[in-house]
């Protein structure tokens, strides 16, 4: 069972083939600024269904952001948890990955590592770059192999910095192909974002790790939930399930807060128990 879906964050699917935004949001976009920082959040149990039901889960994620449109933006990403199915035996998952992508969301270096129990299950390691038509990935893990991507789509920070963007303008629904890296670095998910009501800086005050921070006093945010698809399974079969979906809330400067990670058979809640934000070299 992999815990990894991009909090990325995330992490990370339309209900059929994606449609990309039009040049001037693509461009709008690229002028929300994303703040560096570093978080931790605390994951729990909320809810269990379906046939692999959990007994008890509980984890953490390390999120460490940072970068600019000029120099590009690193992510480093940890997420661990334990899995009690209730059947005499905790499963621990360790998920560690890196990012990097330029600030024109042309290229992606990813370099995942990914332990069951303290065994290496899955490594993948390779970088993405868009081409006169599609995305151009080149894997070095789990073994060399060269792919195109036929469809448009966006790269993980891009993808940020266009809900923001959609939403300051007002949009509630935002749908595009995303590519990470995941799985075996040939995974592409189409998204569907709902975007709700915005929630102004003095109402709703967090009791969270956001809480007195000065950097976030006049900003908007607003609660958003991304549902990831497998774009090559709506391809083949018009599937229409949901892979996994993830709820936060966005500040306007991408930090998010109050997380709901949905698996399908189980749900878990991530509250922000640490932040700590970052000052990042301003575009020259």
């Amino acid at each position: 069972m992999n815990l990894s879906a991009p909090v990325r964050l995330l992490l990370a699917s339309a209900l059929l083939a994606a449609t990309a935004l039009p040049e001037p949001a693509r461009a709008q976009g690229a002028a929300v600024a994303l703040a560096s920082h570093r978080a931790v959040y605390d994951l729990k149990l909320s809810s269990t269904r379906g046939k692999r039901a959990m007994n008890a889960v509980r984890g953490r994620i390390l999120y460490d952001f940072s970068g600019s449109a000029c120099e590009g933006y690193a992510l480093q990403f940890r997420q661990v948890s334990e899995l009690d199915s209730g059947e005499g035996k905790v499963i621990v998952s360790d998920l560690r990955a890196t990012s990097w992508e330029d600030g024109a969301a042309k290229r992606l270096r990813f370099h995942s590592r990914n332990y069951f129990d303290e065994n290496l299950r899955d490594s993948v390691d390779g970088q993405a770059e868009r081409a006169t038509e599609g995305v151009a990935v080149e894997l070095t893990e789990p073994g060399a192999k060269k792919i195109d991507i036929k469809t448009d789509l966006v790269f993980p920070a891009e993808h940020i910095r266009r809900i923001i963007a959609e939403a300051r303008a007002g949009k509630t629904l935002l749908q595009v192909a995303v590519y990470d890296g995941s799985d075996t670095g040939e995974k592409l998910y189409d998204t569907l974002t709902v975007i709700g009501k915005a929630i102004a800086p003095d109402s709703q005050k967090p009791t969270d790790a956001v809480a007195g921070k000065s950097a976030f006093a006049g900003l908007t945010r607003w609660p958003v939930t991304i549902s990831y698809f497998d774009h090559a399974a709506a391809e083949k079969s018009g599937e229409q399930t949901p892979v996994y979906a993830i709820t936060f809330e966005l500040y306007e400067n991408g930090v998010s807060r109050a997380l709901l990670l949905d698996y399908g058979d189980f749900v878990l809640t991530g509250e922000m128990t640490s932040l700590e934000m970052k000052d990042a070299a301003p575009c020259k």
